[in-house]
Formats: structure tokens, sequence, C-alpha cells
């Protein structure tokens, strides 16, 4: 009986393989963030801490925002940058 290395498993097992861990993963993070949720509402500074979580949550919302809109479209730069290939050969922009 000869077992085969990872690497020669069917890529429909490898998906099923990879879909299945990255379940166990969100399942094991959930239940960790459930957790963690539950010893923050025992506590007695709940509303201060929701109130400075929401805020954070914002000041993380409005970085990643300014960060993503700073930066121009991959597709469109791509574009632009085939534009001026074909100008500068010679052809009709």
């Amino acid at each position: 009986m000869t077992s085969s290395p990872p690497d020669d498993r069917g890529l429909d097992e490898q998906a099923v393989l990879l879909v299945a861990g990255l379940a166990d993963l969100a399942v094991s993070t959930v239940g960790s963030a459930v957790e963690a949720v539950r010893q923050l509402l025992r506590r007695s500074d709940g509303p201060d801490l929701a109130r400075d979580a929401q805020r954070d949550l914002m000041a993380r919302g409005r970085i990643a925002l300014d960060r993503h809109a700073a930066a121009p479209a991959h597709l469109e730069v791509l574009a632009q940058h085939a534009k001026a290939r074909k100008k500068a050969s010679g052809g009709d922009g």
C-alpha cells in the first residue's frame, strides 16, 4: 500500500481541504470573539468600551478609505500604459 505525497492530490481534493481548513479557522476565530465579547459584557465600564471601540473602528475605516482612494485603480493604470504604448508606436490613440 503506497501513499501519495500531498502534491499528487487532485484539484478537487485540494479545494475541499482548503475550504475545510478555512471553515475550521473561521469557527475557532468566531468562538474566540464570542468569548471576548462575553467577558467585555461582564465589565462595569462596558458602555465606555463600546464607545471607544466605535470611535476606533470609525478611525480605522477612515484611514482605510483614504489609503485606497488615494491610489488609482489598477486596471485604469494598465489601460493608460497600453494607450501610451499604442500612441508611441504610431497607433491611433
